[in-house]
């Protein structure tokens, strides 16, 4: 039954996604906001990496989002965990790193983590479109070019 809404609602989700985002891009280009970000390389018991496809935007990425102002990033990050993958358990958080970004003309301070054991259930999600794991050696071909630059800040300390 999962299945069966999911295909029906894949194709308007996504417009509608993309759409929104578009029009939160034109509000940002005025506002130039500074946004606090948690984001996470979630590594699997046998070490795959966990990416998310979100419907509003193209590519493979790293799974996470925004973080209140006094937020603590590991907080953060294992909330947008279980919010876009279902996690149900985890091993060691480890922070990695803090990256200021410019995404759609934003000020973005992103905390990148490392969640070591991750286990999941993905469930049905208005935001993500699909979850998949892959070696570290074999990623997708269509991965975001943000998620690459960040895989490969932290690939030391994997």
């Amino acid at each position: 039954m999962l299945d069966r809404l999911e295909s029906l609602t894949r194709v308007p989700l996504r417009i509608a996604a993309t759409n929104l985002h578009r029009l939160l891009k034109t509000f940002w280009f005025f506002r130039r906001p500074r946004t606090l970000g948690a984001h996470a390389v979630a590594l699997t018991p046998d070490e795959k990496i966990v990416l998310v496809k979100l419907r509003y935007a193209l590519g493979w990425r790293l799974p996470g989002g925004g973080r209140k102002g006094e937020e603590d990033p590991r907080e953060a990050v294992l909330r947008e965990l279980e919010e876009e993958i279902g996690l149900t358990s985890h091993g060691e958080v480890q922070f990695a790193c803090e990256l200021m970004e410019r995404p759609d003309v934003k000020r973005d301070t992103a905390s990148l983590l490392i969640v070591r054991d991750v286990e999941y259930k993905p469930r049905w999600s208005l935001e993500v479109e699909a979850v998949t794991e892959a070696r570290l050696g074999a990623l997708p071909a269509n991965m975001s070019p943000r998620a690459l630059k960040w895989i490969e800040r932290v690939r030391p300390m994997l």
